[in-house]
């Protein structure tokens, strides 16, 4: 998408949110006030994140890399502004828009990426095309939490990364792994342990318990239950599920009616849960003791 790029950043230049110096193309922070809207950072902060050594071209010491010039020996593309490669941002900009049109629906990523490279998407997409509202390039967006092991960053190097595949392999059942990636709002940090896989195949345990004490029990079809579907429309409030979800368990548990079991068993299944016999959920589980 080179192409595609060199059309946004001259697109930019011509609206005055970019300049050109030393074989550079440079976004002009300033120029964009809304510019910190996605990740609340004030104009100190901003310029915090900037690099120590500020280069003498810039304008504003906030302002961002669009084009570079490449060395014969480095990666490059022949531009308006020389042989050079782009810069982080800008190839998001260019492939959404080809690819997906604007506005995107939903951008996701991680939190460390709200600023800046988010940020900078936002600026450069909607000052090519002269919008000032964020949601001109994105409706919505979801920034998921880190995830640790046992209370360290998970990591390549350390090793103490593992897989959902190497995880089912093992013989671990997949509800419980699900149960333990939800236990935690996706905009959280999320603490993998063995510990928490234990809890996790208690708790389903109980809700296979349940739901085997209830076989004789009529089994219909009801609507989902609205605290379920709350709670989830809430931005994904996992953890507001789950505690709807323990509710319904107890309440079939309690009442023992058709209705209670059916509006139990749904939310489950809405959630992924509960979509085995209970014999076999035990077999299994007896296997994974061994």
């Amino acid at each position: 998408t080179i192409p595609e790029m060199i059309r946004l950043m001259e697109m930019l230049i011509a609206r005055g949110h970019a300049y050109v110096a030393e074989g550079h193309v440079l976004f002009n922070v300033p120029s964009f006030p809304e510019y910190g809207g996605l990740s609340g950072r004030s104009r100190d902060d901003q310029i915090a994140g900037a690099r120590v050594d500020v280069a003498p071209f810039k304008r504003d010491p906030a302002d961002f890399v669009l084009w570079k010039p490449s060395t014969p020996d480095q990666v490059g593309w022949d531009s308006p502004w020389g042989r050079g490669r782009p810069g982080w941002h800008i190839e998001c900009s260019a492939m959404a828009e080809k690819h997906l049109g604007l506005p995107i629906d939903i951008h996701g990523g991680g939190a460390d990426l709200k600023f800046p490279h988010h940020e900078n998407e936002i600026a450069q997409s909607c000052c090519a095309h002269g919008h000032h509202d964020l949601a001109a390039f994105s409706k919505y967006w979801m920034h998921n939490g880190f995830v640790t092991v046992e209370g360290e960053k998970m990591s390549k190097s350390l090793g103490n990364f593992t897989t959902a595949q190497d995880l089912l392999t093992k013989g671990i059942a997949g509800e419980a792994i699900r149960y333990v990636l939800l236990s935690a709002h996706y905009r959280q940090p999320l603490d993998w342990t063995e510990h928490g896989l234990v809890n996790a195949r208690k708790t389903l345990d109980k809700f296979y318990r349940i739901l085997d004490d209830l076989n004789d029990v009529a089994d219909i079809s009801v609507a989902l239950p609205d605290g379920i579907l709350d709670a989830l429309c809430d931005d994904l409030n996992s953890p507001k599920a789950y505690a709807e979800l323990n509710a319904l368990a107890k309440q079939a548990a309690d009442t023992r009616t058709a209705a209670d079991k059916a509006a139990f068993k749904s939310a489950a299944n809405l959630m992924g849960f509960l979509t085995a016999d209970p014999a076999e959920w035990f077999h299994h589980g007896a296997q994974e003791s061994d």
